[in-house]
């Protein structure tokens, strides 16, 4: 396909060369038409058929090799032709260059352009698939933009051939019927500038502007059959109603609070939702009393002598709940209700897009913020309703710690937990019906996890579907199929991390035809609207993260879409998600990693850099990952960033901060880092991919010239 490319552009090449070398281009001048205006029309009453298709032909190549004077043909056209037939012979020719303008633009150049710039050709082409026939329609219209440029540029994106085409044709008609009506008029032109005028400017403008017009009228006319049957208050109680108290609905709160909005905060159980109760707080703070006992095992790796650590689980989980109460005071209804938010620990209960049943009140809003996160999803496995089963909501009631635990699933929460227990003294078993543990990340990180997973003690067994829990003389029992061989796994307790699902039931979202998509989660557009214009959502009920950061952000959108909507309102951005499994060591990730580029077909080159060369992983016994860059082919510009080292995460941002403003890894290299850190690891990557990029044709020349200069 390249040396097609290659061939047809030499030979467009070659052709657009030829007529300006020949000279033609000086035929295409208004005084060399006026001039040659009796020759032409002479020829054309002789020969109508032949001179006709001969035009329709010269007007056709003329377009698609995007030469000049397709604006002199068309003043020849109305000439020759009159309004009518000059008009319909026009219309079609240029409509037909146009479109194959279009064609070899879209063959010679998207490929290579969209390599070159994925992530911008992927916004670009989700803003052509909403709006591109209007945007083209639009350009079409106004006379100032150059058409042979909107069929170039237009080419590079994803519109459909078709598209381009119809619109073309309509679109370019006013404009056309303006020239071919002037050329009749051939003999008496001075310039071409006296066709149109600013006046006839002003009336294209206006009328590039009605398409805009007309589908805010289209949306307003969607909007009300949306809210019809429902009765709008003439008032209401407040600005925003914002539904959940974790994380998502806690941001959207303090953010419509601190512009002076009037804003309500339902929230039916603890304050912080998962984030705080049941996941993000305790999981690391059991993390970490894990990593102490990991410690003193280890110890004699630095020449300290310890004994075996004496593990009070009982004691670990005060822990973990002393470091709930006191992150508790941040999220609390006292907090909240000091920043001028009122709260309502009751269930909400939508009843009309403007009304929410909140205990026994009717709250009004103008506005409604959905945020009521996620819970664990329990697979239907026959005989795990009367096991006794963990999830990540129920595990931190634990007082005891669990003898033999199976934990199903190999996903971030799966694998963070196995090695906390088998740290803490469990014989843990991990099942994973995938072929390799943090499925999403690339083959040799998920290696690396299962491998340093086996190291500490705990049992890995990918490839493995559960079939039913059974309850024998012995205990509890698992029964899978590994390797075409069924077995059963013993348990005291199942630790299920098998994905979560979105807390949809009980909000009246089917009275209001509020729907979620296969996944679960909401029915979203990009500003985080629902069918219902003044209904958003935001965190685990949106997708498509389960982050806490994803919730923030999604948070913000949604507050100030709500707010200021009317008069801008934002996408939201999830280029630059960053992620971490917490891990010893951590996996960090932020943009594309090989997998994800591969399977969008995104060229890549790869920069690796070994923890084993970090002077202070070295001091700190902690060598074991590594950090994979992907980069432009050619270029300075990162496409994801892949950490698997000790704290990845607290170094992550240095990669997001650069690729979300634009920052190579040559700037990387040029920025002090302090010595010795691992976060100069950074630094080192951007090393290697400076020396993989070095200048070799200049260096050559440097060492003949520092040769000269010592005089050999």
């Amino acid at each position: 396909m390249t040396r097609q490319r290659l061939i047809i552009a030499a030979l467009l090449i070659i052709a657009i060369g030829m007529f300006f070398i020949s000279g033609a281009h000086q035929w295409f001048t208004l005084d060399t038409l006026k001039a040659y205006q009796s020759d032409f029309q002479t020829a054309f009453n002789q020969n109508p058929w032949q001179v006709a298709g001969i035009f329709f032909a010269v007007y056709v190549v003329m377009t698609a090799l995007s030469l000049p004077g397709a604006t002199l043909l068309t003043l020849l056209g109305g000439a020759l032709f009159g309004l009518g037939w000059g008009l319909l012979i026009i219309s079609f020719a240029s409509t037909l260059g146009a479109t194959l303008a279009f064609v070899l633009s879209r063959f010679l150049f998207r490929h290579p352009i969209e390599k070159r710039f994925p992530r911008q050709f992927a916004s670009v082409n989700r803003g052509v698939e909403r709006d591109g026939a209007l945007y083209l329609f639009t350009m079409r219209l106004v006379p100032v933009f150059p058409f042979f440029m909107i069929n170039l540029v237009m080419g590079l994106t994803r519109i459909k051939t078709i598209t381009f085409y119809w619109v073309s044709q309509v679109a370019m008609l006013p404009g056309t019927a303006i020239y071919v009506n002037a050329g009749g008029q051939l003999g008496e032109l001075e310039s071409l500038g006296g066709i149109v005028s600013p006046t006839l400017l002003a009336s294209f403008a206006l009328l590039a502007v009605f398409p805009w017009i007309a589908r805010r009228i289209v949306l307003l006319i969607q909007r009300r059959k949306a809210y019809q049957g429902f009765n709008r208050p003439q008032r209401f109680d407040f600005d925003i109603i914002v539904i959940g108290g974790g994380s998502a609905g806690l941001v959207t709160s303090y953010i419509a609070s601190a512009v002076k909005a009037k804003v309500a905060l339902v929230e039916k159980h603890k304050m912080g939702g998962d984030c705080l109760n049941t996941g993000c707080v305790p999981s690391k703070a059991l993390i970490r009393a894990a990593r102490a006992a990991h410690e003193i095992r280890t110890a004699h790796r630095f020449g300290v002598t310890a004994s075996a650590p004496d593990i009070d689980f009982a004691k670990v989980m005060g822990h973990v709940h002393q470091s709930i109460a006191d992150i508790e005071p941040h999220d609390s209804v006292e907090r909240y209700n000091g920043l001028g938010v009122e709260v309502y620990q009751e269930h909400a209960t939508l009843t009309s897009p403007w009304e929410v049943q909140v205990g026994d009140n009717t709250l009004t809003a103008r506005h409604i913020v959905l945020a009521t996160g996620a819970r664990p999803r329990v697979p239907p496995l026959p005989g795990i309703e009367v096991a006794p089963v963990l999830t990540s909501e129920n595990l931190w009631s634990l007082t005891e710690l669990p003898k033999r635990l199976v934990v199903l699933g190999g996903g971030a929460i799966g694998c963070e937990l196995s090695q906390s227990f088998v740290r803490l003294g469990s014989q843990v078993t991990l099942v994973e019906g995938l072929s390799q543990l943090l499925s999403r990340e690339d083959q040799e990180v998920g290696e690396h996890v299962e491998n340093t997973l086996i190291r500490e003690g705990v049992t890995v067994m990918t490839n493995t579907k559960a079939f039913e829990v059974i309850h024998a003389e012995s205990g509890y029992q698992l029964v899978v199929e590994h390797h075409g061989e069924r077995k059963t796994l013993a348990f005291d307790y199942l630790l299920v991390s098998a994905g979560r699902q979105a807390n949809v039931e009980g909000l009246g979202l089917e009275a209001l035809g509020i729907t979620t998509t296969q996944a679960g989660t909401l029915e979203l557009n990009e500003r985080l609207q629902t069918r219902l214009p003044n209904i958003w959502a935001c965190g685990d009920l949106a997708g498509p993260y389960q982050l806490t950061h994803a919730a923030a952000h999604q948070a913000w959108h949604a507050a100030v879409n709500a707010l200021f909507g009317e008069l801008k309102s934002f996408t939201v951005d999830y280029r630059f998600m960053p992620a971490v499994t917490y891990l010893q060591p951590e996996v960090a990730r932020v943009g594309m990693n090989e997998r994800e580029a591969t399977s969008q077909g995104i060229a890549y080159e790869v920069t690796r850099y070994a923890m084993s060369e970090s002077d202070r992983a070295i001091a700190e016994g902690a060598t074991e990952g590594f950090i994979k860059v992907l980069t432009v082919p050619g270029r300075d510009k990162i496409l994801g960033a892949t950490i698997v080292a000790e704290n990845a995460g607290e170094w992550l941002g240095e990669f997001t901060i650069a690729m979300k403003h634009g920052l190579g890894l040559n700037k990387l290299l040029g920025t002090i880092h302090p010595y010795p850190t691992l976060g100069e690891a950074a630094k080192a990557t951007a090393g290697v991919w400076k020396n993989a990029h070095k200048p070799e044709r200049v260096l050559t020349l440097l060492k003949r010239y520092f040769s000269w200069r010592r005089g050999e």
